[in-house]
């Protein structure tokens, strides 16, 4: 038995004897909420076997563009703590956590310990010049419409697994502290959990070698973290902001940038404008592939993580394998 299968047979008998234990009333006042699925999973992995956190964005809803709804308003008002990246991406959460600030514990998950962030990206595909007079406001970077902008930093820390450690190591500390009576059982939690990170850390970076800086093109700018740590190719973004179509110039530029580099994918999000990459793609060489950040077909839970970073390796795994179609 490989070491990566004895290590999931540990996680799940782990998983299967708490099944078996009854919940523990010690837990009955404390409450805990997430922005998104895999921050959720993050933090239901190391709270597994003493209680489920609330998890706010659900399905294919995206955090850029997201409005609270009544039980997500309900679960925040519930709540003892509330994990979140931070202000340069769930803007939604600004001024509900700010209004409750007296009685909620905000953990933003961006400052934790040892957390690497990196700058928002520009040059080439990634630059902002491109700026259509018909697309009001297209000049901005693609993250500057749900906060980045006034950050100056990327906010998809998440897609590097060391990232994960780093959070899952802040989740353990903020928890022992929300709920000391279940302290050792956080701290066995989040020890195992970052096993298994570091294992798919390595399965990840052997999977990815072959293909690495094959250039492709992304929907927009979310796997920068990603990209960084296996050494992908990434030649630029579809649109500069998630929530509005790219205006004539910038289409054109993507469209050149496909030939003259000699794309080998162009990938969509389940989230936005799928034909849009379908226009691009028309009269080139390059194949269409599926990537979200997000895990919006995932269910949440604590192996959503792993399984999000797994689907996106091979869904470029396999897109980026492919040769070149005839154009």
């Amino acid at each position: 038995m490989t070491k990566c299968n004895r290590l999931r047979l540990r996680w799940l008998l782990w998983l299967g004897c708490w099944a078996l234990l009854p919940p523990s009333p010690a837990w009955a006042e404390a409450r805990v909420a997430a922005s998104i699925k895999p921050l959720h999973s993050l933090v239901a992995g190391v709270m597994h076997g003493v209680a489920e956190p609330a998890l706010l964005v659900q399905g294919g809803a995206s955090p850029h563009d997201y409005s609270l709804r009544p039980s997500d308003a309900r679960a925040l008002s519930e709540a003892d703590a509330v994990f979140w990246i931070g202000p340069e991406l769930e803007t939604f959460l600004v001024k509900p956590l700010d209004n409750a600030k007296e009685r909620v514990r905000s953990i933003r998950l961006s400052d934790a310990p040892g957390l690497a962030v990196l700058p928002l990206r520009s040059g080439g595909a990634w630059e902002t010049h491109a700026h259509d007079p018909a697309t009001p406001g297209e000049h901005r970077h693609a993250n500057a419409a749900h906060g980045d902008e006034k950050f100056g930093r990327d906010a998809h820390v998440w897609l590097d697994p060391r990232n994960a450690v780093a959070m899952v190591r802040h989740i353990v500390s903020a928890l022992g502290e929300v709920d000391p009576a279940h302290r050792a059982d956080y701290e066995r939690n989040g020890a195992l959990l970052i096993e298994r990170l570091e294992q798919l850390d390595r399965q990840i970076a052997a999977e990815l070698a072959p293909v690495r800086e094959r250039p492709y093109i992304v929907f927009h700018d979310a796997y920068q973290y990603f990209e960084r740590r296996y050494g992908l190719g990434a030649a630029g973004s579809v649109v500069l902001s998630p929530e509005q179509r790219p205006g004539a110039r910038r289409i054109t530029e993507i469209r050149s940038r496909i030939r003259g580099l000699k794309v080998r994918c162009v990938f969509s999000e389940p989230q936005f404008q799928p034909a849009l990459v379908e226009t691009l793609l028309a009269g080139s060489a390059a194949h269409r592939g599926v990537l979200d950040p997000l895990g919006a077909e995932l269910p949440a839970g604590p192996e959503a993580y792993f399984q999000l970073l797994r689907g996106l390796s091979a869904s470029l795994r396999d897109c980026l394998g492919k040769e070149r179609a005839a154009s």
